[in-house]
């Protein structure tokens, strides 16, 4: 199954970018959905078919969805509580009813990153068209599934050892048993769902679509979104240069608009162009609605065997006869001054500009120590030499 995760600047029609992508497939005989997190039904208004908690068929071969996170929120909770009978008895904890419960910021994202696991785990369709927010909360929710993994497996450690030590304590300070099978099964279950998710987004065929308008703003978005994008392993297929206006105006005050997009144009596909494309669309003079004008676009197609990202291990000979192995990471558009490393046990801490991720290294590198790196052409080359006392002697 592929899936394309719509994102960019805000404000500048990636739902409509989203609609147009997902219906222009649909025509062409592929089953797809597309699904939005947006509270408001900006993707029904568009399509002209009102979308909400339940899939609806949009057109031909299109299903639309927007699911319903105070729904999802509320069964949630109550399912929680159900669950934790024990541990709310245990502090005097009173419940709450699912009628007075309303979601909390961020039940959107994750009712959108639950929508994905199961459209994919369905097999109902071909393609997955994602219109998510815009790209710094974006990225934020795109890392949510491995940080809060991360987290699950530091904080409550399968081998369980933490809760054989503290549970004859704490059950002897509490004067009741404490329910560390119950928290350790709630874990493992939160893992499973979340690394569902995660695999879709690691999917080999997932990419990613920017969009952004032309001009000084777009330029800074669209090379800090494709730093985020590329730290996360995602590709962008195709940057979107939405809402382009003519080339030729006889309108003196929209003449100004027009060259600094040209400028941004340009500028666009020297840095892009080779690498993912730029795609224009242009201002129809009006928001587009419905089918007609959503194919009045143009928006770009979908490919169907997109390239995937790769972060290889090479092993070269070093300057002194020794080896040096080189794990390249592509990051178009980072800045030498604002990168950092930082390795930890069995991690490596990279930070380029606003984003970090906490890599795990790769088993081979993981018995060498760090010994310099490097950022050529858009690309991060970190530089690993074996440690004698890990590294079997003679390999």
């Amino acid at each position: 199954m592929r899936t394309i995760l719509i994102t960019g600047q805000g404000g500048t029609g990636r739902t409509t970018i989203a609609a147009a992508t997902a219906l222009n497939a649909a025509r062409e005989g592929t089953r797809t959905l597309v699904l939005s997190a947006d509270r408001t039904d900006t993707l029904g208004a568009i399509l002209g078919v009102p979308t909400g908690a339940d899939p609806v068929q949009a057109a031909p071969g299109l299903t639309a969805w927007r699911p319903d996170a105070a729904e999802d929120f509320r069964e949630d909770l109550v399912s929680f509580q159900e669950r934790a009978t024990s541990v709310l008895d245990l502090l005097g904890a009173s419940r709450l009813d699912a009628e007075e419960l309303t979601p909390l910021p961020g039940a959107e994202e994750l009712a959108l990153l639950r929508a994905l696991r199961d459209a994919a785990l369905s097999e109902a369709y071909d393609l997955l068209v994602v219109d998510l927010p815009p790209s710094p909360q974006a990225l934020a929710l795109l890392g949510l599934p491995e940080e809060l993994r991360r987290y699950l497996r530091r904080l409550l450690p399968p081998e369980r050892q933490a809760a054989r030590a503290l549970r004859p304590v704490l059950g002897r300070l509490a004067g009741v048993p404490m329910p560390a099978e119950w928290l350790y099964d709630t874990a493992a279950r939160w893992d499973i769902e979340l690394a569902a998710v995660q695999s879709v987004l690691e999917e080999r065929s997932t990419t990613a679509l920017l969009v952004a308008e032309p001009g000084p703003s777009g330029t800074d978005h669209v090379r800090t979104a494709t730093v985020g994008l590329a730290l996360r392993g995602l590709r962008a297929d195709v940057l979107v240069a939405n809402r382009v206006l003519p080339h030729h105006t006889h309108d003196t005050w929209l003449a100004g608009m027009v060259a600094q997009q040209r400028k941004a144009l340009e500028d666009w596909r020297d840095a892009y162009g080779g690498r993912q494309g730029v795609h224009e669309v242009a201002h129809l003079g009006s928001d587009p609605r419905g089918a007609d004008d959503l194919a009045a676009l143009g928006a770009p197609g979908v490919d169907p065997n997109p390239s995937p990202v790769e972060w290889p291990v090479t092993e070269r000979p070093a300057d002194d006869g020794d080896r040096v192995f080189v794990w390249h990471i592509p990051l178009p558009g980072a800045i030498r001054d604002e990168l950092d490393l930082i390795r930890r046990g069995d991690e490596l801490v990279v930070t380029a500009g606003q984003f970090r991720r906490i890599l795990q290294l790769p088993s081979a590198l993981r018995r060498c120590t760090v010994d310099g790196a490097s950022l050529r052409e858009g690309e991060l080359g970190i530089r690993f030499t074996p440690d004698p006392e890990l590294w079997p002697e003679g390999r």
